[in-house]
């Protein structure tokens, strides 16, 4: 587990959503067509630990310090009657972003679930662009 994790979540947590994400994102890739050579469970699992050690516990693009105590916390049944208001307190959810999601061999980053939403499936060039168009849009608009 990364150093920055202790004391902040158990270990049994980390390792419980270290392979259910593992599990998640290599079923994902070989529905997409990828090589289950390659799309397996523990080559993804050691690709996520090393995009979590790699975050320092921070969303890769926005620097933003992620909520560590939130990993396996998500009920359905509260998000339901919650809705939005719900989902608005899972953020900064540390979620794994496929740093493109047309490669075919496993690389992630480490970012918030609600910048992983915002990127969906553009490469970082692409997502860093749209960036910069809101905010120039923002810039103008606050004129």
């Amino acid at each position: 587990m990364p150093s920055f994790l202790e004391g902040v979540v158990a270990p049994e947590a980390y390792e419980r959503w270290l392979n259910r994400k593992a599990i998640a994102h290599a079923k994902r890739d070989r529905g997409r067509g990828h090589s289950g050579e390659t799309s397996t469970r523990p080559l993804y699992k050691e690709a996520i630990h090393a995009a979590v050690v790699l975050s320092d516990g921070v969303d890769a693009y926005t620097g933003e310090a992620l909520d560590w105590h939130l990993i396996s916390t998500w009920d359905n049944d509260a998000s339901t009657a919650g809705r939005h208001e719900y989902k608005a307190r899972f953020a900064l959810l540390p979620t794994v972003d496929h740093v493109d999601a047309g490669a075919t061999e496993a690389s992630f980053k480490i970012c918030a679930w609600r910048t992983n939403d915002a990127k969906h499936d553009m490469s970082v060039t692409e997502f860093i662009e749209l960036c910069r168009l809101v905010l120039a849009h923002a810039t103008r608009l606050e004129g």
